[in-house]
């Protein structure tokens, strides 16, 4: 039974990956990742 459950989430963790790596090749999505990082980098730097 053990072995069932392991195939089970790792097929549904490969899925979920699959799933993660499409949606991070739509321009949308890369776009809305680049205007986060840059948010949090200006978040980090100490305003002069």
């Amino acid at each position: 039974m053990g072995f069932l459950k392991k195939a089970l989430r790792s097929g549904v963790a490969a899925k979920a990956a699959q799933i993660a790596m499409r949606e991070a090749r739509k321009p949308e999505n890369q776009r809305k990742a680049r205007e986060l990082v840059q948010k949090l980098r200006d978040k980090r730097r100490p305003s002069i």
